[in-house]
């Protein structure tokens, strides 16, 4: 039984700009903290992994002592905490009041999905709280409640970490082979990836940029039929799955399938390399990696982060 594993912040509603920054702001006004994170600012910020993490950055001896904060590491991880708590409030007040939509095509592949016999979740590592809301918002009460949600601080490490869909396919029960996870962010796609799932990307408000090296499909959204058209525009598709203009189930049926292809054939290449070397065919070189073909087509890997969790090809097979 298939998998659709959903990120939530720019996945099911593109929260970061209209939702989470306000909130932050918000927050840092309420509790008289003396910064405000602008548009350019927080677009570097949403590089970090998790609200608290984030709060966390701005904790710099200058910006303690500006701040009057205490300076014993307790008692400033209680504050970090109540501005997340608070945050938070915010954040789900705003999500409530609707003004943030759901984005293009995540309902309609959710429900369709569903009635075909997929397992649905979220993987988050945004506050529980806050992924909760964003699921209601996006997929209405009735299919969200078919929904697993994992989030907030239930793993130890965040995104790009692998930790939180290794998380979800355990608690899930389906091999991470046969889920594919729906990501907007270079460090979401780098979290499944390292997990074992097959990723596909759509970007979203601040992440258009980002370099996708490693997904099996990037789209600029699901899209949508009419009456409300949104046509999903592909920006690369290494596997060769083609698309309509609407991603459907099927799409990501094939994505799986040629992922499993593709780990088939490096699994042979590797197997004749092993073979080679067992008859003195000297040291591993190029031809013993697994090949990448078309699959690097989103552009090259450039930040530390990345070299050390992926070589060759990020994913368990």
């Amino acid at each position: 039984m298939p998998a659709l594993v959903f990120d939530c912040d720019g996945v099911l509603a593109d929260t970061e700009r209209d939702g989470h920054l306000p909130a932050f702001n918000a927050t840092f006004e309420e509790f008289g903290l003396p910064v405000r994170w602008s548009d350019e600012e927080y677009a570097q910020k949403i590089k970090v992994g998790g609200g608290k993490e984030r709060m966390r950055t701005l904790l710099t001896p200058d910006f303690i002592a500006a701040a009057g904060l205490p300076s014993d590491p307790d008692a400033l991880a209680e504050r970090v905490a109540a501005w997340h708590r608070r945050k938070t409030e915010i954040y789900t007040g705003i999500i409530r009041g609707g003004s943030i939509p759901p984005r293009p095509g995540v309902r309609r592949v959710a429900a369709a999905a569903h009635e075909d016999g997929w397992v649905l979740a979220v993987a988050s590592t945004s506050a529980e709280a806050s992924v909760r809301s964003v699921l209601e918002l996006a997929m209405g009460p009735e299919l969200a409640a078919h929904f697993s949600v994992f989030a907030g601080d239930v793993v130890p490490r965040k995104k790009p970490a692998p930790d939180i869909y290794a998380y979800a396919v355990d608690r899930l029960g389906v091999d991470p082979a046969d889920a594919v996870a729906i990501e907007d962010s270079r460090n979401g796609m780098l979290s499944a990836l390292g997990a074992g799932l097959v990723c596909a990307i759509t970007t979203s408000a601040y992440t258009g940029e980002e370099d996708f090296t490693g997904a099996g499909l990037v789209v600029t959204s699901l899209g949508d039929p009419p009456p409300r058209e949104v046509i999903a525009r592909v920006l690369s598709d290494p596997f060769g799955v083609r698309p309509g203009p609407y991603v459907v189930p099927a799409d990501l049926a094939a994505l799986l399938a040629a992922d499993a292809v593709d780990a088939a054939e490096s699994d042979g290449v590797e197997a004749d390399a092993d073979a080679a070397d067992a008859d003195g065919g000297g040291a591993r070189g190029g031809a013993a990696q697994r090949p990448q073909g078309d699959r690097d087509s989103g552009g090259a890997a450039s930040d530390p982060a990345a070299e050390g969790t992926r070589g060759p090809d990020p994913r368990p097979h």
